[in-house]
């Protein structure tokens, strides 16, 4: 085992200055090169010691950074477009990095190392993820993996009928309150409606018969 000084918290470790024991690969392979922690030598100490308010402060403005950013993060929902099974399973998965990738493209610069994934999500549906901002701050976010756009914002699309039976518009309306509708003609059926309505409102020719014996 290795004795560590810590100069930052560290989740289910300890706090900033404390000397913990950790396992020699834990250390060697993440604590020592990210500059997490220092071996606990005497010199180590007196240094950690000397530049102890300059971490303190710098870890203040890093935390404050992360809270503000933690604010605007606050109900964040990042759509990701994959193909699935009928049963909803992906063919693929979404990966740490697909996630950091669409939060950053949303506007919040993060490491693929900041997302708390402990596997890779691998079915269709709405996925709480928590991401680390700090070691002090952290929140959760909403990763909608769908087979479509529309699907990931909650449309359906419904067909719609004129009085002849003939299909005009497809429209995308929302689920819950249906105030959201997207719609395009249907250019095929266009001649056939039109030739519809000209025979509807052209007069009959027992009409015009009529009209000449008046």
């Amino acid at each position: 085992m290795m004795n560590v000084i810590l100069l930052q918290r560290v989740e289910k470790l300890g706090q900033m200055g404390d000397v913990v024991t950790v396992k020699p690969g834990y250390a060697r392979n993440y604590l020592l090169p990210q500059g997490i922690a220092l071996r606990a030598t005497d010199d180590n100490k007196a240094v950690f010691e000397a530049r102890r308010a300059q971490l303190e402060a710098e870890n203040l403005k890093r935390r404050e950074e992360a809270e503000d950013m933690a604010g605007r993060m606050e109900g964040l929902s990042i759509p990701m477009i994959r193909q699935a099974s009928d049963t909803g399973q992906l063919y693929g998965s979404v990966t740490t990095r697909d996630i950091a990738a669409g939060v950053s493209e949303a506007g919040f610069t993060i490491g693929s190392n900041q997302v708390m994934l402990d596997r890779a999500i691998k079915t269709l549906g709405v996925h709480n993820i928590r991401v680390k901002l700090h070691p002090e701050v952290d929140l959760m976010i909403n990763i909608n993996v769908a087979k479509s756009e529309e699907e990931a914002l909650g449309l359906t699309v419904e067909e719609e009928e004129d009085d002849f039976g003939q299909d005009l518009e497809f429209g995308a309306f929302d689920n819950e309150d249906g105030d959201v509708r997207i719609t395009r003609s249907d250019e095929d059926d266009a001649p056939a409606a039109a030739e519809a309505e000209a025979e509807a409102e052209a007069p009959s020719e027992e009409a015009e018969a009529a009209s000449e014996d008046d």
